[in-house]
Order: C-alpha cells, then sequence, then structure tokens
C-alpha cells in the first residue's frame, strides 16, 4: 500500500504540474491577445482621424493630389490588413504617407495655421505616441510568451496543446528606424 499512495502522489504532481504549466501558457496567450487589441483600437483611431485629416488639407492643398492619394490607399491597406506581419508594413506604409503629408504642409502658412488642422495634427500626434506605447506593451508579451513555449519544462506541453509562436509588430520603414539628425548650425 505504502508504495501504491506514492505512485498516486507522484501522479498527481504530474498532473498538477502540467496543469500549472497550461494556465501559465494560456495566461501569456491572452495576454499577447489583449496586447494586440490595445494595438488594434489605436490604429482604428489612426484610420478614423486621416479622412478628416484629408478633408481638412484638400481646400488648401487641392494640388497635391498625389499625396493625398496615396494616404488614401496607404489607409485602405492598413484598415485590411491582418495580424501583426501584415500590419506592420501596412501601417510603416501609411507612416510615411502621412510623413509626406506633413512635409508638404509647411508650404501652406494658411493651413499650418487652421485650428482645426492643428487639433487633428495633434490627435494624430497623440495617437502615433499611443500606437508605440502599445506596439512596445505587445512586443514585450509576445517575447515573453514566444520564450515560456520555446523553452524546457513548457515545451513539452505547448507544442502537444497547440501554442504557436507569435509574430512581433516590427517596423518595416527605414524612416522610422532612423535616429533623427539633429542640428545646430
Amino acid at each position: 500500500m505504502g508504495s501504491g499512495l506514492i505512485l498516486l502522489i507522484l501522479i498527481a504532481v504530474a498532473v498538477l504540474w502540467v496543469v500549472a504549466i497550461y494556465n501559465s501558457l494560456v495566461q501569456l496567450r491572452n495576454l499577447v491577445d489583449n496586447a494586440w487589441a490595445q494595438i488594434d483600437v489605436q490604429l482604428k483611431r489612426r484610420h478614423d482621424l486621416v479622412p478628416n485629416l484629408i478633408e481638412t488639407v484638400k481646400g488648401y492643398m487641392s494640388h497635391e493630389r498625389d499625396t493625398l492619394e496615396a494616404i488614401t490607399k496607404a489607409r485602405t491597406e492598413a484598415m485590411t490588413a491582418k495580424g501583426p506581419a501584415q500590419a506592420g508594413p501596412a501601417e510603416s506604409a501609411l507612416s510615411g504617407a502621412l510623413r509626406g503629408l506633413m512635409v508638404n504642409v509647411e508650404r501652406y502658412p494658411d493651413l499650418k495655421a487652421s485650428q482645426n488642422f492643428l487639433a487633428l495634427q495633434e490627435e494624430l500626434s497623440s495617437t502615433e505616441n499611443k500606437i508605440s506605447f502599445a506596439r512596445q506593451a505587445y512586443n514585450d508579451s509576445v517575447t515573453r510568451y514566444n520564450t515560456r513555449i520555446q523553452t524546457i519544462p513548457a515545451n513539452l506541453i505547448a507544442g502537444p496543446a497547440g501554442f504557436t509562436r507569435r509574430e512581433l509588430f516590427e517596423l518595416t520603414d527605414e524612416a522610422e528606424r532612423a535616429v533623427p539628425k539633429v542640428s545646430f548650425s
């Protein structure tokens, strides 16, 4: 009876160990999903701001049609992107198109002074900051999750239980990666 009890205790400990690892993997996966949802909220907010921005600048920049069309196209592609692998390049393209717009705005002093434009520009800037923070939180969550499913002993449970590697939300636009140049001359 003593060895049967010991075997039963060992089986119970093994089951509890598997359950604990499985539950921690579920928790990490849910944190990753939540972090992506936070990015998605901010991206939607940005996508919603773009048409207002285009309408505001249209009257001032009527001969900058290519710039406005590039933003509209980039916004559409960003809105239809699914997951980080597609969203990263699409959002980088939208960021680049918006940067092009802001460069062109410098040539329109009346537009730069417009209260509506200034409010939209501030809102867009705030949203870009929130996207950056959300992207960092997401990538941190993904890194913790990916590390956990790839390391022993969790990998012994992760594979058979269907936990798969997640993609980071990476920048693909070299302009976003570049360190800004500061010149005081």
